[in-house]
């Protein structure tokens, strides 16, 4: 279904945009404004070297926007401008789909090097 590799990092940062966790005033604010890179950073707790290639992915996928900040903003502020980035219309769609199906698949996978009784010739009564 998903056009995106859904990493754990991935989920990161669509949960993050999504405004997963937070409360329905301050998702109202995120899905319509986004956040900038350092607060996503901060965030997600993901260096820049993890977050922004997974960023620029969701945005060629279609699932997140980019933009900059109004000068006028920036100036009043006294710093450089800031990219936003939001979860676009699409996103808004498939994104909790995805996040939805990696979870479920998450929890039926066995994870490798965990021990699981009777399949190494043990008997499991």
């Amino acid at each position: 279904m998903s056009d995106v590799k859904m990493t754990p990092h991935t989920q990161t940062v669509l949960r993050a945009l999504l405004g997963q966790g937070e409360n329905s005033e301050r998702r109202t604010v995120l899905l319509g404004e986004g956040l900038y890179g350092l607060e996503l950073s901060k965030r997600t707790r993901l260096p820049n070297g993890t977050l922004f290639p997974i960023l620029e992915r969701l945005r060629q996928a279609g699932w997140v926007e980019r933009y900059w900040e109004q000068d006028e903003i920036a100036e009043g502020e006294g710093r450089p401008r800031r990219r936003f980035y939001r979860i676009s219309s699409k996103g808004a769609v498939v994104a909790p789909q995805a996040l939805a199906e990696a979870t479920a698949t998450a929890s039926v996978k066995p994870r490798p090097g965990i021990a699981r009784p009777g399949l190494a010739g043990g008997t499991v009564e």
